[in-house]
């Protein structure tokens, strides 16, 4: 037992992160755009101006896709490339440039999933208030028309949000991320709501315009906590602490339940509710009928976990990590389990086929005297969690598919270029790329559905 026979084996990236062009052939400003002009907002002062050039290099990128085995290819739309100001008038260039990638990707049987929102808003939008202005439920829905029309003719796949999580934690109630606002609680809480209704009407919008039947989900990332052991109070306090624990509005912030169970069972988490009452924002009927659209599969990013028992009055203990526990080059702790526990976990509650829609490692790679790029580490990584994921798969979870971070090396965001997540080496100054010793160990993964694992 192990993965389907009709497993999507794929790799991900988004917009802003690789495609550059920043500023051609008609495309609007995005906040990232914005952001990266601010003086030490970004690492070494680097922006996505020209990031991995995939706006004019996609044919070359879509071939090393096709070399390394992929299957299916996750990429985000940049809302300002098509429609400049968020709203009205469309950019034929940009409809040009992802018709073209999409009839690449598939010339080459490699099926596109699309994702229309990964951090890029359009700045005109965010003049507006951006997602603390109500009508972007409005503004939402008119971009997800635009791409129904032009793209569902031949995309089947949707992502409305990637990690809502971070762009509204980090971008809105923090600096680090763009549009880099320091909100309170109360407009934290109204943003995420609009979020959730725009998620809303993006379903609607796409299933009432798609040229043919679409399968649409989400993509969040969140907290998350894994037992000890197999006890099965173990597995109780993990399971609670990841959907149940709200403590602090920031810790809510991470918190997956918050803004899945809204969409995946149509309330928010009684809890929350209880505990933040009074700065949330005024929840209708409507509201709730409007996010709670019916998916296809629940898309889930996962990189690590805190692992976790129960204490002696059953009460929740985390497991501190010995000295020299493993990491990434981003400092992220390397905890495989989670690939198996967490689909365990929200197959339970969703009910639904689980994509795991990022998952992978920073490391510190360069190209070796023999022209190669030997990421040893990145490939252990990868074994790893992808066994986990195997035995949870094997056990009856419905895992749809993987979606490996990242194709290549990109713009991290307020990393900059500092940090390498990609299977394929990106040389910034030259624009060449190198698939990794990971990139080719995937591709035997792919051709053997993981047996190898």
């Amino acid at each position: 037992m192990g993965f389907k026979r009709d497993f999507i084996w794929g790799a991900a990236t988004a917009s802003y992160q690789v495609e550059g062009a920043a500023y051609e052939e008609g495309k609007g400003l995005n906040i990232w755009d914005v952001f990266c002009e601010q003086k030490g907002k970004v690492f070494g002062g680097h922006t996505g101006e020209v990031a991995c050039d995939q706006y004019h290099r996609y044919a070359e990128d879509v071939q090393l896709m096709k070399q390394m085995g992929l299957k299916a290819y996750r990429f985000s739309i940049n809302w300002a490339r098509i429609l400049p100001d968020g709203v009205g008038e469309i950019n034929p260039a940009g409809i040009a440039y992802y018709n073209h990638l999409i009839d690449e990707l598939l010339a080459n049987g490699i099926e596109p999933y699309i994702t229309l929102y990964h951090w890029d808003l359009p700045y005109a939008l965010h003049k507006k208030g951006g997602w603390l202005n109500e009508e972007c439920v409005e503004w939402f829905g008119e971009y997800a028309k635009v791409i129904a029309e032009h793209f569902s003719d031949r995309v089947k796949f949707y992502f409305t949000f990637n990690e809502p999580q971070c762009f509204i934690a980090l971008g809105y109630c923090g600096d680090v991320h763009a549009p880099g606002l320091q909100y309170g609680y109360r407009e934290y809480f109204q943003i995420c709501h609009n979020v959730l209704k725009s998620h809303g009407k993006a379903v609607l919008v796409l299933r009432k315009y798609a040229k043919q039947p679409v399968q649409i989900g989400f993509a969040p990332t969140g907290a998350f906590y894994f037992p000890e052991t197999n006890k099965s109070e173990d597995i109780e306090v993990a399971r609670k602490a990841t959907f149940e624990e709200f403590d602090t509005v920031e810790g809510s912030m991470w918190h997956v339940a918050w803004l899945s169970d809204p969409i995946m069972l149509g309330h928010y988490p009684e809890e929350g509710l209880k505990k933040f009452a009074k700065y949330l924002p005024k929840i209708t009927k409507e509201d709730m009928e409007l996010i709670y659209q019916p998916l296809d599969f629940y898309g889930q990013n996962i990189y690590n976990a805190v692992k976790v028992r129960a204490g002696k009055e059953g009460e929740l203990e985390i497991v501190k990590r010995y000295d020299g526990f493993p990491k990434t080059a981003i400092d992220w702790p390397v905890t495989p389990e989670c690939l198996y526990w967490l689909p365990k976990f929200f197959y339970e509650r969703y009910q639904k086929p689980i994509y795991i829609t990022e998952n992978g490692m920073s490391s510190t790679d360069w190209i070796s005297l023999d022209g190669k790029v030997h990421d040893y580490h990145r490939i252990d990584f990868y074994h790893r969690y992808l066994k986990e994921l195997k035995q949870a798969a094997s056990e009856g979870v419905d895992i749809a598919g993987y979606f490996a971070w990242s194709l290549m090396d990109n713009f991290e965001w307020a990393k900059g270029y500092s940090e390498r997540f990609g299977m394929i080496f990106v040389d910034y100054n030259t624009q060449e790329r190198t698939i990794k010793d990971s990139g080719y160990w995937y591709k035997e993964v792919i051709e053997y559905n993981g047996e190898n694992l």
